[in-house]
């Protein structure tokens, strides 16, 4: 019976692809490939962006704004490693795929081992680092007291827990590598929930427990981290998948370790930089007001919640980009990242109409004191929905290639040359966001909340562009063969 409730799941959920065959938008057999690849990513996605949306709305009704805006400004200080963590994961999906398209099965294996090696040598150090500055770390954004100190206990917990994820994405993106994105979701599907109700009973403190917030959301997560490392762990020591993990023998190959830092440390620098640009983007927020770090952390939660399909496009379009390139066909490689653009952007503009028209409904269930404030951040967030879907499915066919400087010239380019600028102009006039010895930053003319919104929209849109562009050109299926690391001859 589970199984036929499954198969009917299976079959209702293949009439979107197919439809849009009929329609014209999309080859069939491409874009079903990509679908069937894409949704378990999705509902591995959605349920972790929903436990951050249960953190923001658990934590707001329970203790407020103040706790929310400590919530977003702790977890920024996470997406450092987190970025790191994606840059390895992103070089590992690369290289996996690669090499099973060539059939390269051991050194597919060897792979996930040496971006374990790679993780513990960077997630160490700044889980420590972390530990001892977390308060100066948050001050550093704010200078409302009881913000800094609940950031601060959140971010000195959730950092334990930093290398156990990057070992999870490791393993998750290895599994992606040879086209298995369900075993990710079923783990995901027992981890994430166990975390939104370690979360709960934590925050509130139900039965047994004591309340203990902001610190109890940070140990549920931080705990479920821990669970999900465990589990993926031995699903590649199992020897009942696609991939495997090699406990014994070399434990260290230069070509492979170059590789994985080759295709990761782009991906990286674009989330680093990316996150590096969140800071002053705050500091212009926290000058604007704390509710108005609030709205924009709920409009954020929620458009990363909408925004599941586009990740999960974005692992099928590298899956399947880099397996044809491993199988030496350009074409065909091709044909996949423009076809998973098609059903990835027609999710995406059905997704972010809802957004839009439901931004009322979905402020107001987060309990907020500005309802107002919010349901604009919303809605901005929505009408940028398009934008990260195109961009993100760009970069992940890019990624599949090992083709990765170019989504972070985009975000360069993006958040320095435009968000930031523009943002800053939002600040009152003669207002300080930070001083170094003797010299004052006072960059703002008073437009407030109007430059937030174009800086947020025109960031997306450019980083859209910068990747379709270099899709476009093809020359990523040259840096796929000078790799030389399982690239085929190129024959179409």
């Amino acid at each position: 019976m589970l199984d036929a409730a499954k198969r009917r799941a299976r079959e209702l959920a293949f009439l979107f692809p197919a439809a849009l065959a009929r329609l014209g938008l999309l080859d069939r057999e491409k874009g079903e490939e990509a679908f069937d690849l894409a949704v378990p990513v999705m509902v591995t996605g959605g349920m972790r962006t929903l436990l951050r949306v249960a953190d923001f709305f658990m934590v707001g009704r329970a203790m407020g704004d103040q706790a929310v805006a400590a919530l977003e400004l702790g977890f920024q200080y996470f997406f450092i490693p987190f970025g790191l963590s994606l840059g390895l994961t992103s070089g590992t999906i690369s290289v996996v795929s690669r090499f099973e398209g060539a059939d390269e099965h051991d050194k597919a294996n060897f792979a996930i081992k040496q971006s374990l090696w790679l993780a513990l040598l960077v997630a160490v150090p700044i889980t420590a680092a972390t530990w001892m500055y977390a308060e100066p770390m948050i001050a550093f954004l704010t200078d409302d007291p009881r913000t800094i100190a609940l950031g601060s206990v959140y971010l000195r917990i959730i950092m334990l827990s930093v290398t156990f994820r990057f070992w999870s994405m490791i393993a998750a993106r290895a599994l992606a590598g040879v086209g298995d994105t369900r075993t990710p979701m079923y783990i995901r599907l027992l981890t994430l929930p166990t975390n939104i109700f370690l979360n709960a009973v934590l925050i509130f403190g139900f039965g047994p427990f004591p309340e203990l917030g902001v610190e109890g959301a940070a140990w549920g997560t931080a705990i479920a981290n821990t669970l999900a490392a465990v589990l993926f762990t031995g699903v590649l020591l199992s020897g009942k998948f696609s991939v495997r993990i090699p406990v014994r023998g070399k434990q260290w190959d230069w070509s492979i370790a170059t590789e994985i830092v080759r295709v990761g440390l782009p991906l990286a620098g674009t989330r680093i930089s990316r996150t590096m640009g969140r800071f002053p983007f705050l500091m212009v927020l926290t000058s604007l007001g704390t509710p108005v770090v609030a709205a924009y952390a709920i409009g954020r939660r929620v458009m990363l919640l909408a925004l599941m399909p586009a990740w999960g496009y974005s692992t099928a379009s590298s899956t399947l980009v880099g397996q044809s390139i491993g199988a030496g066909n350009d074409a065909e490689a091709d044909e996949y990242g423009w076809q998973t653009l098609r059903i990835a952007l027609v999710t995406q503009l059905l997704i972010g109409a809802v957004l839009f028209a439901a931004a009322r409904p979905i402020a107001v269930a987060f309990g907020t004191e500005h309802v107002d404030l919010t349901v604009e951040f919303v809605r901005v967030f929505g009408v940028g929905v398009a934008a990260f879907s195109v961009s993100r499915t760009m970069r992940g066919g890019l990624r599949g290639a090992g083709d990765t400087r170019w989504p972070f010239y985009g975000t360069v380019a993006g958040t320095y040359l435009f968000k930031l600028p523009v943002a800053f102009l939002a600040v009152a006039p003669g207002v300080v966001l930070f001083s170094v010895g003797g010299w004052s930053f006072a960059p703002g003319l008073g437009w407030g909340l109007v430059a937030v919104y174009v800086s947020i929209l025109g960031d997306m849109y450019l980083r859209a562009a910068v990747n379709v562009f270099r899709f476009w050109t093809g020359e990523w299926k040259r840096i796929a063969r000078e790799s030389g690391v399982g690239a085929g001859s190129g024959a179409d």
